[in-house]
């Protein structure tokens, strides 16, 4: 039983908005949504992080999580990818996309050390491109396929689109809950932001 819990908790602090949930239809309202948030979220991120001094963006989010400083990088190094992706499925027919090892990219030092000034600047100029190419998509353009060899299956864009829209609130999230931890309050307590409401929550909502 203790076990059983012990895992509910670690999934809540791994997932703290639940997971992403492949094969659902999204409408025309969705995919607004989802633009929405791939255009606003560099300058949500750096609204956020801008209330850390450099020593606390390396404190955990949880106990054996990545910290803050590495989310940042991750959220650049990830973002790249599936932009990548999108121009991949846009300009071959079903092309098999290349994974790669996030865990072990984010053990680099560029990733473990480095000041996150580079990857904020990289994810404004990348998420402003992005946008300006899923605004530029007609509906057939999001129904176009990848392939993903580890899951062996195929996913339209539309379904990739919402599964970032989704991994910015995920890792927003994360950042969130290091706010609160206590290692990062030994100097001067740093103030926390409310988190915006997530893609999955406004999805809720809806009648």
């Amino acid at each position: 039983m203790t076990s059983s819990i012990q895992t509910d908790e670690l999934k809540k602090l791994r997932f703290p908005i639940g997971p992403f949930e492949f094969g659902k239809i999204y409408s025309s309202e969705d995919l607004g949504l989802f633009i929405r948030k791939i255009e606003g979220f560099p300058t949500e991120l750096k609204k956020v992080v801008s209330r850390f001094r450099d020593a606390q963006l390396d404190v955990t989010y949880r106990e054996g999580g990545w910290t803050v400083r590495q989310v940042i990088h991750h959220l650049a190094d990830s973002h790249i990818n599936a932009y990548t992706r999108f121009k991949l499925a846009l300009t071959e027919d079903t092309p098999s996309i290349r994974p790669y090892d996030e865990k072990a990219w984010a053990e680099l030092a560029d990733s473990k050390a480095s000041p996150i000034d580079s990857s904020l600047e990289l994810l404004n100029g990348l998420h402003k491109r992005w946008t300006l190419l899923l605004n530029a998509m007609s509906a057939e353009d999001f129904q176009r396929l990848y392939y993903h060899p580890e899951h062996q299956m195929s996913h339209p864009l539309m379904e990739l689109l919402a599964m970032y829209a989704w991994h910015c609130d995920h890792h927003m999230a994360h950042i969130q809950r290091a706010t609160m931890q206590k290692a990062l309050l030994k100097d001067k307590p740093v103030k926390t932001v409310a988190p915006k409401p997530t893609i999955k929550n406004k999805l809720r909502s809806k009648p």
